[in-house]
């Protein structure tokens, strides 16, 4: 998402967490997002939340996306947040989507992931949603 001369695109990494080997969704909504002017880093699949928060670090992105099928949702996306904060990163804003239980997701809200797209979710509102929250610190970062 191109903005005022001088700022970047919105850069979002998607990742898809521990031994799930499903990426279809995460491949469709990376393809949305880029779409929509986003730049994407996929980071393919059976990713550790250390390497997810490090190659998030890497590319400098604003937000992270996490895709999940296989039920390790309350584990996986929590540490990942808690990867972030010990890096030093906690600015970068954790989103994640899959197969998640409605009864799980006030519970990740409280354990610090910004939003959770479950299944059926519209793409328009998962870009709409990266649109809305993914610029505050691609904006910092231009002035570090």
């Amino acid at each position: 998402m191109q903005g005022v001369a001088g700022e970047r695109p919105i850069r979002v990494l998607i990742a898809k967490p521990g031994l799930d080997g499903h990426d279809r969704g995460a491949k469709v909504v990376a393809r949305a997002l880029r779409d929509a002017g986003v730049e994407v880093v996929y980071t393919g699949l059976h990713q550790t939340p250390e390497q997810i928060a490090r190659s998030a670090i890497q590319e400098d992105v604003s937000l992270i996306g996490l895709s999940i099928l296989s039920g390790a949702h309350m584990t996986l996306f929590p540490k990942v947040v808690e990867e972030l904060a010990s890096c030093g990163a906690s600015d970068i804003r954790v989103f994640g989507g899959g197969i998640i239980p409605e009864a799980d997701v006030t519970e990740l809200l409280a354990d610090g992931i910004a939003a959770v797209f479950t299944p059926g979710a519209n793409l328009t509102d998962i870009v709409d949603w990266v649109i809305a929250n993914g610029s505050d610190r691609d904006s910092d970062a231009l002035a570090r």
